[in-house]
């Protein structure tokens, strides 16, 4: 599976006979950097759980090189979840907040190995990377802050190495001081050759870390440029309200 893209054709999807999604199409492969960005109910988040397989698209596909997503064999899902990972705004679905640190990053890098792709870390090393110290390691989920919660799950995904990571809203928990070190950490892997999709209402965030950034509207993409491109000359009525919604990221550009 190794330097394949993750990839959106054509994805139409929604929820109770509802359409979100309305024709998107997008990719990312490791060594790119994408933005996504969009008013809310834009589809973005519908979109990030197709591209996953965890919301089953209604026609049109998501394909992790030539392998549709969430058609795949028990072991090629596994491979795909160590190689592709992600970071939501809830943190960590489905993991008992009773969960250890060090219980939660050991099963990570077990199933890492398990999938062939061997890390040579160990949890404390993980926990480095994120600036946390190795007394956290026997800490539960549930009595972290939500900053350091939040450093855990980028630290959870960076340990299988991934050759592309989703961001969907990574840094809502984190104070202005963290979120930039976060941003740091996260333009480090791009700058290594991992590929970020970065799905996010913080527009200073997707400028640092996205050199092209998509304006999803109407459920599909309506308008690719870079930022600043974006919100200096929009285009599209979807990129012009973005646009007016965030006057201080325009001038910031200007």
């Amino acid at each position: 599976m190794s330097g394949t893209a993750l990839a959106a054709t054509d994805v139409w999807a929604g929820y109770g006979g509802q359409p979100v999604l309305q024709g998107a199409t997008l990719s990312v492969a490791p060594g790119e950097t994408v933005g996504i960005i969009g008013r809310s109910g834009a589809g973005k988040s519908t979109l990030v759980q197709v591209l996953l397989g965890r919301h089953k698209a209604t026609s049109g596909r998501a394909t992790y090189g030539a392998r549709p997503v969430g058609k795949m064999s028990r072991k090629e899902t596994k491979a795909f979840r160590s190689v592709v990972r992600a970071i939501h705004q809830e943190g960590l679905v489905g993991v008992d907040p009773r969960t250890t640190v060090a219980r939660l990053l050991k099963g990570t890098l077990d199933d890492a190995r398990k999938a062939g792709r061997p890390t040579g870390q160990e949890p404390a090393d993980v926990l480095a990377r994120v600036g946390l110290e190795g007394r956290y390691l026997d800490r539960t989920l549930y009595s972290l802050s939500g900053g350091e919660r939040q450093r855990v799950v980028l630290a959870d995904a960076l340990a299988t190495r991934p050759e592309i990571l989703v961001l969907d809203e990574p840094a809502t928990a984190l104070d202005p001081a963290l979120r930039d070190a976060v941003a740091d950490e996260l333009a480090g892997l791009a700058e290594a050759g991992v590929g970020l999709l970065v799905v996010s209402h913080d527009l200073r965030l997707v400028d640092r870390l996205a050199a092209t950034v998509h304006v999803l509207g109407e459920g599909r993409v309506v308008e690719t440029g870079p930022l600043g491109t974006l919100l200096r000359e929009p285009q599209h009525d979807e990129t012009k309200a973005l646009a007016e919604a965030y006057p201080e990221a325009v001038a910031s550009f200007r």
